[in-house]
């Protein structure tokens, strides 16, 4: 059984999926509701994840629509009968997700359409648990980053392929523009608090103060 994190009454599950080790994280507040975001690969471990748990997840959310980030999707929102959401302007990625992981040489199951579309500053409630959408392109056009609202300051943010420990996301794909995403994560990202933790979409967690003093590619 994999240990949470605990960030106030929140708690956060990392499972790394799939042969690109993608995070696929499960998050829930106090009261046991919560989302899942980026179910990538190896939908029976994630649903493992989620009956160990306890949580009862509201809906799968989506930082944006790589292969490796979506693999899992049909397969759970079947099983725990939930809708998914996804920002508009990573649909064109989406529906070429099974095309872009047999370049790859890799098996996967093409999602059914999303259900709901995620818009700048959308708020997804579950239970006592807020997240907020903040749209940061640069990676994918559609990405975004979602932030937990714990009281007044927010307290972690799952930030999908934007910041990495040390890194940022790769702008050389369909879609990707360096400027932009390192305007985004300046914007939506370093303007956090410097304890914010950091769940990239691969990779150990950081934290906005240690990426603020320490990624080369922020200076």
């Amino acid at each position: 059984m994999i240990k949470p994190r605990q960030h106030g009454a929140a708690r956060v599950w990392v499972l790394p999926t799939g042969p690109l080790q993608e995070n696929t994280l499960l998050v829930a507040g106090q009261a046991g509701e919560g989302f899942l975001v980026d179910p990538g690969d190896d939908a029976e471990q994630v649903l493992a994840l989620v009956r160990d748990s306890g949580v009862k997840v509201r809906g799968i959310l989506l930082t944006h629509a790589h292969f490796d980030h979506i693999g899992a999707v049909q397969p759970v929102r079947e099983a725990l009968a939930v809708p998914v959401y996804l920002h508009p302007a990573d649909l064109p990625i989406y529906q070429q997700g099974e095309a872009s992981a047999a370049r790859w040489g890799l098996p996967f199951t093409q999602p059914e359409a999303p259900d709901v579309e995620i818009a700048q500053g959308q708020t997804f409630t579950a239970g006592d648990l807020r997240l907020m959408a903040r749209e940061l392109p640069g990676h994918a056009p559609g990405h975004v980053v979602f932030v937990a609202q714990s009281g007044e300051e927010p307290g972690f943010v799952m930030a999908g392929d934007t910041l990495f420990q040390g890194s940022i996301g790769r702008t050389d794909l369909p879609g990707g523009n360096h400027p932009q995403l390192i305007a985004g994560i300046r914007r939506e990202l370093l303007s956090l608090p410097d304890e914010t933790a950091i769940y990239p979409g691969h990779g150990p967690a950081t934290t906005v103060g240690a990426e603020r003093r320490t990624n080369l590619f922020l200076r």
